[in-house]
């Protein structure tokens, strides 16, 4: 019984020791360096949405129709969904197992760390699949927004559902952008190890970026709410509406060029990540 006990319990060691390895650490770093491809694209096509070029959705199916459109379009869409696959992995490791941190191994880390494993699985797969020639980067994300909404409203108690989630991606929003303004995300990093210039410029790609990104998820969210309360799933907006509303701000498209660079910055800030997250 000790024996098998002991096998066990070193076969689990093993486990958690490969998902804390060498190539679990460079799955994470290939993630946060897709992730960043993708948000530097989504925000040059914000770009020029504001400044009059609106041909392409600047969401991450635009962003991959821009990269597939490119000479080897299809090798860097393969790279990047192996990126994200990996990002995929890695949380899911991290759910598993714990992160990096004092309370990495708390259920409050541990359960986001899964939640986001099962969405970068979802987007990996779509960029996988565009890259073989069987998907289209899934879909329009105005167009999803607007069905899942239809869908959700159909359901008992279908205002009340989309309302709280739409309450939900506002609170995550704020939340994000609380702590992109904060600097929160210096505990992640290993700032010892970056020269004083490096930690400006991480300091204003975070604090930017990340500002800039919860405001559309904010956004966004306010929208659900809206669509919830008038019972109208047409007003469900997704990443590509809900940016192209802020040129209708009393701001107009100084706004959104402002956001949109924030976007770019964002994505700056995650090959930032990919260099010095702890993982």
């Amino acid at each position: 019984m000790d024996a098998s006990v002991s096998v066990r319990n070193n076969g689990g060691a093993q486990v958690e020791r490969a998902a804390r390895g060498s190539v679990m650490k460079g799955a994470a770093r290939a993630g946060f360096a897709a992730r960043g491809v993708i948000y530097l694209l989504v925000g040059v096509l914000a770009l020029q949405i504001a400044f009059g070029d609106g041909g392409e959705q600047a969401d991450r199916q635009g962003a991959l129709g821009e990269i597939a459109q490119r000479p080897f379009g299809a090798v860097v869409l393969w790279a990047l969904g192996v990126g994200l696959a990996g990002m995929a992995l890695w949380r899911l490791s991290e759910a598993a197992f714990g992160s990096a941190g004092s309370e990495g191994r708390t259920w409050k880390k541990r359960l986001p760390a899964l939640a986001r494993s099962v969405f970068y699985a979802f987007v990996a797969y779509s960029v996988l699949a565009l890259a073989a020639g069987s998907g289209d980067g899934g879909g329009s994300s105005d167009q999803q927004s607007k069905d899942v909404t239809a869908r959700a409203l159909e359901l008992p108690a279908g205002q009340w559902l989309v309302g709280l989630a739409g309450a939900g991606v506002a609170v995550a929003g704020l939340w994000i952008g609380f702590r992109a303004v904060t600097r929160s995300y210096h505990d992640k990093l290993r700032l010892g190890t970056m020269s004083r210039r490096t930690r400006r410029l991480v300091d204003v790609t975070g604090v930017g970026g990340g500002a800039a990104r919860g405001l559309v998820f904010a956004a966004a969210g306010g929208f659900a709410i809206r669509a919830a309360v008038d019972y109208r799933p047409d007003q469900a907006k997704g990443f590509d509406d809900t940016l192209r509303s802020f040129a209708h701000t009393p701001a107009g498209p100084g706004l959104l060029a402002g956001v949109a660079a924030g976007l770019v910055l964002f994505g700056v800030f995650s090959f930032f990540m990919a260099r010095w997250r702890k993982v």
